[in-house]
C-alpha cells in the first residue's frame, strides 16, 4: 500500500468515525470524553507517585558508634575505612552487597552515612525529605557513657517536623554486638526510653516559638515508650566488623523494594 492509498484509508476512517460520533446522543459523548480524562489523569498520577517514592536510606548516630563501617558493608560487604570517622557525608546509589549476586533487575537503594559530629548533623536536614527509612546506630560496646547525647540526638530525630510528617520509620541498630561485653538491645531500648522521657519533662518549659520545627513526643502524663511515636520505631542489633548486618538489611528491603 503505497501513501496516497494510506491515506485515503485514513480519510475513510476518520470520516466513519465522525459519521458515528454525529449518531450518538450528546450525553453518552460527554461521558465517553470525561471517562478519558479521569483515565489519563489516574495514570499520570500513578506514574508520577511511582517517581516520587523516596530510595533513600539514611544512616545517622554518634561519631564512633559504626556508621562508616556499616555503609561499607551494604555497598561491597567490606570494612575498609570503616575505623576513619568521616567528616563529610558517605553517600552512594548501589544495589546491596548481599544481593548483587542475584539474577533479574534489583533495585538500587541511596545510602546516606550522615556525620555523627555536632557541628555536622545540621546536614542530617538535607536527606531527611527524601528517606524512605532512618537508620539510628549505637555503639552497643560502649553505650552508657554515651547514653545521654545518643538520646539527645535521638530525641531531636524524632522531633522534627519532616520525620513526624513523613512517619519515616526508625531502627535503632544497636551495633559492635558480637564483643561479648556489648549491652543488649532490650537493655539499650530502655535505658533510652528513660533518657528521652527526661528531656521531655525538661523541654515542656521551652516556648512555642522555640518548638516551632518540634513536635511533641509522647503521650502526656504517661513514661515514655518509643511505641508512642507518630512514626514506627524499632531496636536492631548489628555488627559491622564481622558483616552481621541482616536486620539492617531487612529493614532497608521493607522500605526500599527489591
Amino acid at each position: 500500500m503505497d501513501i496516497e492509498q494510506w491515506n485515503q484509508v485514513v480519510r475513510e476512517w476518520i470520516d466513519k468515525t465522525a459519521q458515528q460520533l454525529r449518531q450518538l446522543p450528546i450525553e453518552q459523548i460527554y461521558v465517553a470524553v470525561g471517562v478519558l480524562v479521569l483515565t489519563f489523569v489516574f495514570f499520570l498520577l500513578i506514574g508520577l507517585f511511582k517517581r516520587s517514592k523516596s530510595d533513600t536510606i539514611v544512616l545517622a548516630g554518634l561519631s564512633g558508634s559504626g556508621k562508616t563501617v556499616l555503609f561499607y558493608q551494604l555497598r561491597d560487604g567490606s570494612a575498609h575505612q570503616g575505623t576513619v570517622t568521616s567528616m563529610d557525608p558517605n553517600e552512594g546509589n548501589f544495589v546491596l552487597h548481599s544481593e548483587s549476586s542475584k539474577k533479574g533487575n534489583i533495585k538500587p537503594v541511596r545510602v546516606v552515612d550522615v556525620p555523627g559530629h555536632s557541628r555536622l548533623r545540621p546536614k542530617l536536614d538535607e536527606y531527611l525529605p527524601q528517606a524512605a527509612g532512618l537508620i539510628f546506630v549505637v555503639d552497643a560496646l560502649d553505650f552508657l557513657p554515651n547514653c545521654r547525647a545518643a538520646a539527645e540526638y535521638l530525641y531531636e530525630i524524632l522531633t522534627k517536623a519532616t520525620v513526624v510528617k513523613k512517619k519515616v520509620p526508625v531502627i535503632i541498630v544497636c551495633n559492635k554486638t558480637d564483643k561479648v561485653t556489648a549491652h543488649t538491645k532490650e537493655f539499650i531500648r530502655k535505658q533510652l526510653e528513660k533518657e528521652i522521657d527526661k528531656l521531655r519533662a525538661s523541654r515542656t518549659a521551652i516556648s512555642a516559638a522555640d518548638m516551632s520545627t518540634e513536635y511533641a513526643l509522647g503521650v502526656a502524663g504517661e513514661t515514655f515508650t518509643f511505641s508512642q511515636c507518630h512514626n514506627k520505631v524499632n531496636v536492631g542489633e548489628s555488627s559491622g566488623i564481622t558483616g552481621d548486618i541482616s536486620q539492617v538489611e531487612q529493614f532497608i528491603r521493607e522500605h526500599v523494594r527489591p
